[in-house]
Formats: structure tokens, C-alpha cells, sequence
């Protein structure tokens, strides 16, 4: 299943796997030039469809003291900016309804945040840009749950819907992924994603920062391929350790390469048995 007609994208190859891809946050011009740069250079060899990933906001620290963003404004014309220069499409999160215009001035694709993702004024607004919208999966929601937050984005007039799984919450801690959750939301006739490194986030730590274990991202990457997931969404930098938010559970810019060329391989040989 693939996703139609965002712009600067092309589908050449069915039987490959999109990407949403960047880092956490958009932390400055420069930072987000040298990863969608990289990014975009290993996608175009491996043939891989590729969105680029910012936050230009984050709404949902743990800390007031934590880093939420350089500006609204600002960091959107960076995102609009990588889009320009490197021909590709640009994906931001949204935290209210009156956000959803905003940023759809500026990107192809809307994300609603997991722990957003019931709240009708947002859907409903995101929907009505006529944008596509990625809905992330709550980590409190059933998979099958997620079929109402897809009805209120198709209700509204909007077919352009992509399901990301970014886990699910196994007590105070810890998240896992439950994969039978992929065939189950790919029935609502929409393509799904699966975070790969959001679902191995370790949350609610009583410093306020987030842990994580990124050493598992290929381990989880190549189980969702094996039950056919349509693409992956995933966090990555340059410098994980001094990066503003989700350090702790992002991949290293320089390990990109190698995950996706060998998620690529996995790709084929499942195809194969179709």
C-alpha cells in the first residue's frame, strides 16, 4: 500500500518501503540541511521514497525547563526551505487546531501527535488543509481503536491518511510493539508505519528525560518488514548524545545507510514469498 500524490515524492517501486525521516526538533538551519542532505543522497541510491521529519515545536516535555523549539515561524521556513532545496517533502507535527493551517502553509504532510490522536478539533482541522495527515497511534489505544481517528479525518473530507504505530505503553516504563496492530490498521485502507525509534522509548524516568534503547531499531525495524509494514518513521542525528530532544532513542546519522540497505534486502526477500 502506498501513499498518493504528495508532491516532490515518487513511488517508482510498490514493493519498497517509504520513509519519514530527520531529527526530533528542528534545532537550527545548518543542523537540518547536513541530515536531510545525507538522508535524502542514501534514500535516492536505495531507491526509497523519502519524507524529511521536523518538529518545529515540541508541546509535550516533561520538564518546563526542557528545549521546545526556536521559533514557529522560524523552524517551519527551515522545513520549507529543505523542501525546496532538495525537491522532497516535509512532514511537522501539529499540537492544536489552530496550528493546522499554520504549518500546512509551509509542509506536505501533518502528524498528529500519539497522545493527540482522539482529539476531533485537531483531525477535524488537520483534515480540512487538505493535507495528507499521519496519525500516530496512542500508546493507550488499541490498534483497532485507531479506525475512529481515521473516520474523522475521511468524515471530514480528506482521504490522504497514514496510520504510524509507535507502541504501546507496558506499565510506567517501558513500550512494546504489537504487530499483529499492522495488518489489523492496514484493513482501515490506509498505508501504516511503525516508529522505530519513538516504540523503543523509555518513558516517565524520574529525571524528566526520556531513555531509550536505540541498540534494538533494526531488531524491531526487521520483524515490522516481515509482517509487511508499508513504511518506517524514524528519528536520527548527527550527534544523538548532545541532541536538544530524544537523544536517548534517535539513530546516529552515520548507522542510517546500513539499516536501510539492509532493510531493503530483508524487503525483497519477503516480497518473494508473496
Amino acid at each position: 500500500m502506498i501513499i498518493d500524490s504528495i508532491p516532490k515524492i515518487e513511488f517508482s517501486n510498490e514493493n519498497q518501503f517509504f520513509l519519514f525521516a530527520g531529527p526530533c526538533a528542528i534545532e537550527g538551519e545548518k543542523m537540518a540541511m547536513q541530515i536531510a542532505e545525507t538522508i535524502t543522497e542514501v534514500t535516492q541510491r536505495l531507491k526509497i521514497p523519502f519524507v524529511f521529519k521536523g518538529s518545529y515545536r515540541k508541546a509535550n516535555r516533561s520538564r518546563l525547563d526542557s528545549f521546545t523549539g526556536i521559533g514557529d515561524i522560524k523552524a517551519l521556513k527551515i522545513l520549507e526551505k529543505v523542501s525546496n532545496q532538495f525537491q522532497i517533502p516535509v512532514i511537522t507535527d501539529i499540537h492544536t487546531p489552530d496550528e493546522a493551517q499554520m504549518a500546512a502553509e509551509y509542509v506536505d504532510i501533518l502528524q498528529i501527535p500519539a497522545f493527540l490522536c482522539r482529539q476531533t478539533d485537531i483531525l477535524v482541522a488537520a483534515a480540512k488543509t487538505g493535507k495528507h495527515v499521519n496519525i500516530k497511534k496512542g500508546q493507550f489505544l488499541a490498534p483497532e481503536s485507531m479506525k475512529f481517528a481515521v473516520d474523522k479525518v475521511r468524515q471530514s473530507g480528506n482521504n490522504n491518511i497514514v496510520i504510524t504505530d509507535r507502541g504501546t505503553m507496558f506499565g510506567y516504563q517501558d513500550i512494546i510493539i504489537d504487530y499483529r496492530g499492522i495488518p489489523v490498521m492496514q484493513s482501515f485502507k490506509t498505508p501504516v508505519a511503525l516508529d522505530i525509534t519513538h516504540s523503543l522509548q523509555q518513558p516517565n524516568q524520574s529525571t524528566g528525560v526520556t531513555g531509550g534503547k536505540p541498540e534494538l531499531i533494526e531488531t524491531v525495524a526487521r520483524a515490522a518488514i516481515a509482517t509487511g509494514v508499508d513504511g518506517f518513521f524514524l528519528e536520527t542525528h548527527h550527534d544523538p548524545g548532545n541532541a536538544k530532544s530524544d537523544g536517548a532513542n534517535m539513530l546516529k546519522l552515520d548507522q542510517l545507510e546500513k539499516l536501510l540497505t539492509n532493510l531493503s534486502h530483508l524487503k525483497k526477500a519477503v516480497n518473494k514469498l508473496k
